[in-house]
């Protein structure tokens, strides 16, 4: 449906871009509400503007926190018009329709990067009055109320409302409303999210001044290392020497990747990994803890030797007895049975973790180089979406499959590939200059242990370039592929597949990990 607009409320921070659109509202006899400095904006441009707090019939105040939070305003946004009660209160408190909001947000992310030099009192303060609360408050309200109301968030909107008002003599169809209406919850949840990051943020003080912890060494004996940090929150050490600077970097990958599947993981199925330098060089998806135990072990016996071991179940007598025939530097578990510590134990320097519930890490720091520091968050997501793009829809065997291969190709080092069958990791490549180099590498892995490829899946971390490796991977047995997509070329794939009946899903979601 069509609706005149006749009424707007503009309260802008940057003014760039909005005279001609003021114009075209003041020529189309649209009344203008507005408040500050941009009502001081639009009466230096000869129009007329009626300020907010004739509605409101209050000032602004505390220090303009407060200037549009009122019933006059909000009410004339979220009013519906085809609804006789709310028509009726409109006309009973003297609120006015408002049926266009173009309203944008204080600068809040570039204020936090403005401020990264400032002694971090100074900083708070500067950043916390960046937070919009009106604006966003009466973006989504007007968004919300798309039927009847227009709302911009964006002043790269600007021009394209101007010539609408122009082409459509000031009126709007739902459709265009209701499209406005998502660009303005994208930009509210865009806001929300740089809120959150900084309040996620490292804070590089406490992080120092807590327990130092010297480590025997760093990456390489004539390297000096210390560790800050408590890490009694995060396990008890039951059994062993020291943690190592390389062992707390296996630990941590090893926790970030078992964590994937406690959160994503159906059911009471057992995992265990092994991880080695911070890949992972076996895991496996089981009914017992045990049978992960020898089926991620299978996946690579040789690399397993020194590595780092992390499960999501309790250690039983017989688990311990099968682990304790090969040597490994660590293991992680979220508890162990008694029997199975007294086997543990035997010998002297092997380190036994019990670990504890942690909260997910929303930002990590990443490392240390040039002259600064990079700071990301965490890489959370596993499918912006699941499309199958291939020749047939993936079997719902081969979906489990795939959607193991796609955690554990996640924490594998880019360029990398993880080849997986019934919930085993069989081969992988990870850490190589192309994706062909790691796919090789992966089927490499699997013929050394005598893996048979047939019906396996594959997962890459980024998309094919070229068609070559959904090729190689064809020949060698794979039935199933899942990778982000978002080459120039995704079609030469997306082609071989429907014409070789084989399946394959794009996530949209890359996961590099360097």
């Amino acid at each position: 449906m069509n609706k005149r607009i006749r009424t707007a409320l503009i309260s802008v921070f940057y003014k760039d871009g909005l005279e001609p659109l003021v114009k075209i509202l003041s020529e189309l006899g649209i009344t203008i509400y507005s408040t500050g400095g941009t009502q001081q904006f639009i009466e230096k441009l000869g129009v007329k503007v009626t300020s907010v707090e004739s509605l409101t019939s209050y000032p602004s105040i505390l220090g303009g926190r407060v200037k549009t939070l009122h019933p006059s305003v909000f009410g004339g946004i979220l009013g519906k018009r085809d609804d006789e009660v709310h028509v009726h209160e409109m006309k009973q408190f003297n609120i006015p329709e408002i049926d266009l909001v173009i309203v944008d947000l204080y600068p809040f992310e570039e204020t936090v990067a403005a401020s990264l030099r400032l002694p971090p009192a100074e900083r708070e303060k500067l950043v916390i009055e960046k937070i919009d609360i009106g604006g966003p408050s009466m973006i989504r309200g007007a968004a919300k109320n798309y039927k009847d109301v227009t709302v911009v968030a964006n002043k790269k909107d600007y021009t394209f409302l101007e010539n609408l008002l122009k082409e459509q003599k000031g009126e709007t169809t739902t459709e265009q409303r209701r499209e406005f209406a998502r660009k303005a919850f994208d930009v509210c949840a865009a806001y929300d999210n740089a809120i959150s990051n900084y309040f996620n943020e490292t804070n590089f003080e406490t992080i120092f001044n807590k327990e130092e912890r010297p480590l025997r060494y760093g990456e390489n004996p004539h390297q000096k290392a210390r560790f800050f940090g408590s890490l009694n929150d995060l396990f008890d050490q039951l059994h062993g020497k020291e943690l190592s600077y390389n062992n707390l970097v296996d630990v941590d990958a090893a926790i970030q990747l078992i964590s994937e599947f406690n959160t994503h993981s159906s059911g009471a199925a057992s995992v265990f990994a092994i991880i080695k330098h911070t890949n992972v060089c076996g895991i496996a998806q089981r009914a017992t803890i045990k049978e992960s135990w020898d089926a991620a072990l299978a996946g690579d016996p040789e690399s397993a030797f020194g590595g780092v071991l992390i499960c999501n179940r309790n250690i039983d007598k017989e688990t311990a007895e099968a682990i304790n025939e090969i040597f490994f530097e660590v293991l992680i578990a979220p508890g162990f049975d008694e029997e199975a510590l007294t086997i543990l134990r035997s010998k002297k320097n092997r380190i036994l973790l019990q670990s504890k519930k942690k909260d997910p890490v929303l930002q990590e720091m990443h490392r240390s180089l040039l002259n600064g520091i990079l700071i990301q968050s965490a890489d959370e997501g596993n499918y912006m979406e699941w499309k199958e793009v291939g020749g047939r829809e993936s079997s719902d065997a081969e979906k489990e499959d795939l959607k193991f291969a796609n955690l554990v190709c996640k924490h594998l080092k880019s360029n990398a590939i993880a080849l997986v069958k019934n919930r085993q990791l069989i081969g992988k490549g990870c850490g190589q200059t192309s994706r062909i180099d790691a796919l090789r590498q992966s089927l490499e892995k699997a013929k050394q242990f005598n893996f048979d490829l047939k019906d396996a899946v594959l997962a890459s971390d980024a998309f094919f370039p070229f068609d070559d490796s959904v090729k190689m991977a064809h020949a060698a047995g794979i039935a199933a592929i899942i990778q982000p997509g978002g080459s120039v070329r995704d079609k030469d794939s997306i082609d071989y597949c429907v014409k070789n009946n084989m399946a394959m899903v794009m996530t949209g979601l890359r996961h590099f990990k360097h």
